[in-house]
């Protein structure tokens, strides 16, 4: 297991460099503005930077490996150089994986597990780096055209164990494995409930579970809140992950989570 994973929780801070994102996409779509946001994270307390140049919103268009690449590579170089923090990189694609580790990443966070590249299990395991799996179905555009579920938590929990297999198959070792359900991906607001109801069962599969909460559409469908104001119920629901068994947490804003975080755990520990 990475030495990162053995910490109470993990907190991995967003930099999405791109114009498209659903939260803070074309803040920091310039390499030097998404460096300058992943140093304050990191001064905020964040233990991973969550590098993406490519948007998995709802109806997001694709774009291709040399433009991820030409956003991301940048920033992976010069915080690889700068900074202790384990980078991870948030790509679908093999080649892009590949060279973001080679220019210093060392996690993959990969929100199709695998589904949209078979070349990503072999470039895990060549790594032999951790690498999140994260259930989701058919790709960012349709992904929200009538999700359909008969028990969401048995159909996520089996496709997730599928990609499991996959990913060992090609030499990947579990224990290197963190599974993420997928809040929000090809999900209603109803499924995101039960998911985060039932994470306790997905927590006792054994592998450390990641949880994306942070400012989606479910909290605002709760709530009535806009992105903007739904850092409350983004924090709520980390708690309620956090009960589940989720010790990996990706989010916008780091030291408002480090703080909920160190609450649950000092409580626990006490």
């Amino acid at each position: 297991m990475h030495a990162v994973l053995a910490q109470p929780f993990v907190i991995m801070g967003i930099v999405n460099v791109t114009p498209d994102s659903f939260f803070d996409g074309g803040k920091y779509a310039a390499a030097g503005a998404a460096i300058e946001h992943a140093h304050a994270l990191a001064a905020q307390g964040a233990h991973i930077l969550d590098i993406g140049g490519e948007s998995t919103r709802p109806g997001a268009r694709q774009v291709t490996a040399e433009e991820e690449c030409s956003r991301i590579l940048p920033v992976i170089r010069d915080l690889a150089r700068d900074t202790a923090l384990p980078i991870s990189v948030d790509t679908t694609k093999a080649a892009v994986a590949r060279r973001a580790l080679d220019a210093g990443a060392t996690w993959i966070n990969d929100v199709s597990a695998g589904r949209f590249d078979a070349g990503m299990p072999r470039v895990a395991a060549d790594a032999a780096c951790p690498v999140i799996l994260m259930h989701s179905r058919q790709t960012p555009a349709t992904m929200q055209s009538q999700p359909s579920y008969a028990d969401v938590f048995a159909e996520v929990k089996q496709e997730l164990l599928a990609s499991v297999e996959i990913f060992a198959s090609a030499g990947v070792r579990r224990d290197a494995m963190i599974l993420d359900p997928g809040i929000g991906f090809a999900k209603r607001l109803e499924d995101n409930l039960r998911l985060l109801r039932r994470l306790s069962e997905l927590s006792a599969l054994g592998f450390p579970v990641c949880i994306g909460v942070s400012r989606k559409s479910f909290v605002g469908a709760v709530t009535g809140r806009d992105k903007e104001d739904r850092l409350a119920g983004s924090l709520a629901a980390v708690a309620a992950a956090w009960h589940g068994g989720a010790r990996v947490f990706r989010v916008h804003d780091v030291r408002e989570t480090l703080d909920v975080l160190q609450v649950l755990s000092a409580v626990k520990q006490a």
